[in-house]
């Protein structure tokens, strides 16, 4: 039996005056797949996805001020704290990026899902 090849498309958004949230699950949906009409949740048939000027992010709310990240360094009393402006000053795509990384299911197609989001500067 012949192997399936799946044939992505690119999908480029611009995320230029978009909210963060909204914009993250319509990014998530097209790596899924679930746009299309045979999705299977075992099946990794999603496209790519190009994201022009994240910069231009918008957020609702307080949260530019009030979010706050967490990391924990694996040290004794390395829990570590980074505010939601700070993050986005520093590199506005880890912020999309890791959005769309938590609307995406925990199996073993999350880290190849992804890989196909891309970010044009």
């Amino acid at each position: 039996m012949a192997p399936v090849v799946v044939k992505r498309k690119t999908y480029t958004i611009d995320a230029n005056g978009k909210v963060l949230g909204r914009l993250a699950t319509k990014i998530a949906v097209v790596l899924m797949g679930k746009n299309k009409p045979d999705y299977a949740p075992h099946k990794d048939i999603g496209d790519f996805v190009m994201v022009k000027s994240a910069s231009g992010l918008k957020f609702t709310g307080k949260k530019f001020e009030k979010k706050v990240y967490y990391h924990h360094t694996g040290y004794l009393g390395g829990l570590k704290e980074v505010t939601l402006k700070r993050f986005f000053e520093k590199d506005p795509t880890r912020v999309l990026r890791k959005a769309v990384y938590g609307m995406l299911p925990t199996n073993k197609l999350r880290s190849l899902r992804i890989k196909r989001l891309k970010f044009v500067r």
